[in-house]
């Protein structure tokens, strides 16, 4: 992973780890190094730039944990022994050493070559953007966002004077036909909240390559690499809310901005002149001087110094506890979520279920291609009897939680309609697949029984009534709409929509009224 360099003076936390199948990264700047190797006593050649170093000029940086494997780099990662004491947990200083270990090891665990860490993943995103974009500028987004981003980029950036162009449709073409001269980034999420959709990723980052644009992905719910590294499908910027699967309990805010260091910032001149051209707030280049971690030093000085969105210590240490085991939870995660996803799938009191990992969802073949370990620990699911029943069903559940958070060791429960994506319109809700009876289900770690027969009580307690009726109307749509194969987002005028019409998306129950 990243070097630790020994110099206070040195203002990025990096690291030289690269893609697998690439042995140089865009941008990499040449010359000599002035770096002086020191051994370390655990046999790890460390990196120290010498006194004489000017900070402003280029340098290379030796790699620090290289060889280590993803699972090792979880708990190793960034970090030997104190020296003072020997001691082998990360300690809390009240500075930054404790905030730079936790950036070298979601720099490591994502392959990048340098992280920024900040006070939320809010705050990652927000601070990117800004970095990159100003005023007349716009970046282009996939609607299938979270919520709290969605709201940041319908109200926040139009008052800064930056315009979001929304691709309604994960498509090259959909965001093809938006990109200009002014366009600062694509921006997407690793797997949709809380659609669960997946953008093909790939593709989308040959587009943004293809016209110098950088292709920024929210990898939130690929949980730091364990499930999904979109550095491996071109992605250049990745942000996270470390408050999630990273930390694990949803007891610590944070949030990390990783440079991959695959973006050649030189051949984009004409977009970012702020990086290429002497005329940042220290008056030099940022790219002459850092070469490929050029986004990462920009960012640590152009933004983190004046936003003051930093990583407070202690919760830097409450998060590197958690990462400790993140494998160990993801594969705990992935299991639960898909047994959850079945037993929904054949319940006769559920109208559809949205699982990348079930065979029959439209997302399956991007889920195959992008995903590793599993397929996420979030699904989506819509109960027979639309909104009312779905509000009856959180009040009925006892071990589930209602709650807004996902990536807890405790299974959780929200409605978006009414909570995370209230502030969109019902027009907007329902092009990103949100519909009143939408429930999305971020499966925890407890005994995957446990979760199932709390889900099954639950639904006993619907009324028949309700779900007779709901039924009903269910079968009309379908088959009015079997032929067309349309998603709900193209059926906003249908108020009382609950269910995706598609017919990849339902139960075995259910396929046989698409005439599947």
């Amino acid at each position: 992973m990243a070097p630790f360099v020994e110099d206070e003076n040195n203002v990025a936390a990096t690291n030289g780890t690269s893609r697998p199948d690439s042995s140089t990264t865009n941008g990499t700047t040449s010359g000599t190094t002035n770096n002086q190797k020191i051994p370390d006593p655990n046999g790890i050649t460390l990196s120290q730039l010498p006194e004489d170093h000017d900070p402003l000029q280029p340098y290379k940086i030796d790699k620090f944990d290289d060889g280590l494997r993803y699972d090792t780099l979880q708990i190793h990662g960034g970090h030997r022994p104190d020296k003072e004491t020997h001691a082998r947990a990360v300690p809390i200083y009240n500075s930054v050493p404790t905030v730079a270990v936790f950036e070298k090891r979601a720099a490591a665990l994502e392959g990048g070559t340098a992280a920024i860490a900040t006070s939320s993943g809010q705050a990652a995103i927000f601070n990117t953007i800004i970095c990159l974009a100003g005023a007349g500028d716009n970046i282009i987004a996939s609607i299938n966002l979270y919520g709290g981003t969605y709201s940041l980029f319908k109200t926040l950036l139009p008052r800064l004077g930056i315009t979001v162009k929304w691709a309604k449709r994960e498509t090259r073409e959909e965001f093809e036909q938006y990109i200009d001269d002014k366009t600062k980034m694509i921006f997407v999420e690793t797997i949709g909240n809380p659609r669960c959709s997946i953008p093909d990723l790939q593709d989308l980052g040959d587009l943004a390559h293809e016209n110098n644009v950088p292709f920024v992905v929210d990898n939130t719910f690929g949980a730091c690499g364990t499930w999904c590294r979109p550095i491996d499908f071109g992605a250049n910027i990745i942000v996270h809310s470390a408050t999630k699967w990273m930390g694990g309990h949803g007891t610590t805010l944070g949030g990390v901005i990783i440079d991959c260091g695959t973006f050649d910032w030189g051949k984009a001149i004409h977009r970012f002149p702020r990086l290429s051209n002497k005329n940042g707030p220290m008056s030099f280049s940022y790219w002459k001087s850092f070469g490929n971690i050029c986004f990462a030093m920009a960012m640590r000085i152009d933004i983190l110094m004046e936003v003051g969105s930093m990583l407070a210590p202690a919760s830097a240490q409450q998060l590197l506890i958690g990462m400790e085991t993140l494998s160990i939870r993801c594969e705990r995660h992935a299991r639960n979520t898909m047994q959850v996803a079945r037993f929904l799938q054949a319940h006769p009191r559920i109208a559809w279920v949205n699982y990348p990992g079930l065979e029959g969802n439209i997302y399956h073949e991007n889920a195959k291609r992008y995903l590793k370990n599993g397929f996420g620990g979030v699904l989506a699911f819509g109960p027979k009897g639309g909104e009312v029943a779905s509000k009856m069903l959180m009040n009925y559940v006892k071990v589930v939680s209602h709650q807004t958070n996902v990536g807890d060791a405790k299974t959780l429960a929200t409605h978006p309609w009414n909570s995370t994506h209230v502030i969109m319109s019902e027009k907007d809700r329902r092009e990103a697949g949100i519909t009143p009876a939408f429930i999305r289900f971020s499966v925890g770690i407890e005994d995957v029984q446990d979760i199932i027969d709390d889900l099954d009580q639950a639904l006993a307690k619907l009324p028949e009534d309700l779900l007779n009726a709901f039924d009903e109307k269910l079968i009309q749509k379908l088959e009015t709409h079997a032929k067309d194969e349309v998603l709900i987002g193209d059926l906003a005028d249908y108020n009382d929509t609950d269910v995706l019409v598609s017919k990849t998306n339902h139960p075995p129950g259910r396929q046989q009224a698409v005439e599947n």
